[in-house]
């Protein structure tokens, strides 16, 4: 059965991911911190679930080498060329099927 989660707790569980990878990996935050080019401040927001832009999201989760948790949210769209024909639009009205115009 799917879970519907408020947004908090939401933030609360990526924030608890990437803390996990983190120290699976053995970094500390100032480590991470270099790697991804951010502030500790951020990772401390982002893994205490306080929230964090998308662009610190992304610099971490790269920073980490878990560039495919991106593509779980943000899946490749493929374009079907059928998709981008424009409609044809009418320029006027059809003929009657016997040809005969109504009369007024």
């Amino acid at each position: 059965m799917n879970e519907i989660y408020k947004t908090e707790d939401l933030e609360a569980k990526l924030g608890e991911g990437v803390r996990a990878l983190r120290l699976q990996k053995n970094w500390d935050q100032i480590s991470l911190s270099k790697r991804a080019g951010i502030s500790v401040t951020a990772i401390k927001h982002l893994e205490s679930g306080e929230g964090a832009t998308i662009k610190t999201l992304v610099k971490i989760v790269r920073a980490l080498g878990r560039e495919d948790w991106l593509s779980m949210v943000a899946p490749e769209i493929s374009i079907n060329p059928l998709h981008m024909v424009k409609a044809k639009e009418r320029q006027r009205a059809s003929r009657r099927p016997n040809g005969k115009s109504k009369k007024i």
